[in-house]
């Protein structure tokens, strides 16, 4: 999802490797005092240090994935920048009913920089009027915050409700499907991020467009019928069959067995989703699963007495010299904060690396030693290297 970070997308079995060596292991990490206080203290998606807390290896939380009914999923991410004036990025078919489309394009256009207009098309291509109503809208302003544009893009994603107004398509005519993103300008080296879920009830076509801000996107996407070539190097492009998964831990997790953690989107025990672009004809894979909405349970009690601390951190900071930052924002049930969407980090940009570590939230032991139950919401954050671990810490509440 960055220009920086091919190496993710091109070697699985280094990534594998890597991880390996970072995070599975069954050996639990120890906790120091001064660390446990920190977490105690720190505020909701602020940043705390854990000194030499993540140099070792964590007994990896064993989970169960199940796709679940969703939209059309189609990403534009390949290529990522658009290094010809005008041209047609992405182009695919979508069916009647529920899509969601990931649109994550930069202006590339160097010799010379000119000011460009990205954006994202539907033709209706039924006999009959379309109607279009938007489920959830995410739109960033041309940044070159790629960081920014993908924490806030989530977020927005997460907290955005159903429109309540439809829009009518005409059988042949073509719509932006973001009128904001129309009146935007992209500049050299500017990312254009949308993050749409839409329904529809006539079939269509779906482009991803770059013009002249004269000319506008409609206009353009009608007079190109080729799409650019794919790159093979970034995170994909096409419609993919999986565009929501349901994951539930195996075991129910006991604070006594120390520290632990939940793996997603490393391309190994989760592996990339397949889906096909309609340029090529051919297979296409989603390295990254990049918006793909995973929802996730977790089970867990504590017979010592613990609560239980939720951080993530930028687990490839050591590996890779491009990943030396990461932003997220995800969903997390109630425990000592409120429950809801949060980013991470909340009170700064990014992460860098360890000792840092965003805190998520600390959920409090049940009085008795009931069973409780953890829910989340992750999509894997644009622009971040992956995976960003979520790592559980018992922690003692009464200190």
């Amino acid at each position: 999802m960055k220009k920086t970070n091919i190496q993710q997308y091109s070697n699985r079995m280094a990534l594998s490797l890597l991880l390996a060596g970072a995070m599975g292991s069954t050996s639990a990490q120890t906790l120091q005092p001064a660390s446990e206080q920190a977490l105690l203290q720190a505020k909701q998606g602020s940043i705390v240090e854990l000194p030499g807390f993540f140099s070792g290896k964590f007994q990896e939380i064993a989970y169960e994935k199940m796709v679940l009914p969703g939209p059309q999923y189609i990403i534009s991410d390949d290529p990522e920048y658009i290094r010809v004036p005008e041209a047609v990025a992405l182009r695919e078919a979508v069916q009647p009913g529920s899509v969601r489309v990931y649109m994550y394009n930069v202006n590339g256009v160097k010799e010379p920089e000119m000011d460009r207009r990205i954006n994202t098309v539907i033709k209706n291509t039924g006999d009959q009027k379309m109607t279009l109503r938007m489920l959830k809208y995410s739109s960033q302003k041309p940044t070159t915050n790629y960081f920014g544009a993908g924490k806030n893009g989530l977020a927005d994603y997460f907290n955005a409700k159903p429109a309540s107004k439809t829009r009518t398509v005409k059988p042949g005519q073509t719509v932006v499907l973001d009128e904001a993103m129309e009146k935007r300008i992209a500049k050299y080296d500017e990312l254009a991020h949308g993050f749409y879920e839409f329904v529809i009830d006539q079939p269509g076509v779906v482009s991803v467009v770059q013009t002249s801000p004269e000319k506008g996107t409609v206009k353009a996407s009608e007079q190109i019928d080729t799409v650019l070539s794919s790159r093979h190097s970034n995170a994909g492009r096409g419609i993919f069959g999986v565009s929501n998964y349901q994951v539930n831990t195996t075991e129910v997790f006991d604070t006594k067995n120390g520290p632990a953690v939940i793996t997603i989107a490393d391309g190994n025990q989760d592996p990339w989703v397949l889906g096909k672009d309609a340029a090529t004809g051919k297979i296409a894979t989603l390295a990254g699963n990049y918006g793909v909405i995973y929802n996730i349970e977790m089970k867990w009690k504590s017979t010592d007495g613990k609560g239980l601390a939720l951080v993530t951190w930028n687990a490839r900071s050591a590996d890779n010299q491009w990943c030396g930052g990461m932003a997220n924002t995800m969903v997390v049930s109630e425990g000592k904060f409120k429950g809801g969407v949060i980013k991470l980090p909340e009170d700064r940009l990014i992460t860098k690396a360890a000792p840092e570590a965003v805190l998520v939230q600390i959920f409090q032991p049940s009085k008795n030693g009931e069973e409780q139950t953890i829910r989340m919401t992750y999509s894997p954050p644009g622009a971040s290297c992956l995976p960003t671990p979520l790592v559980f810490i018992p922690v003692d509440m009464n200190k």
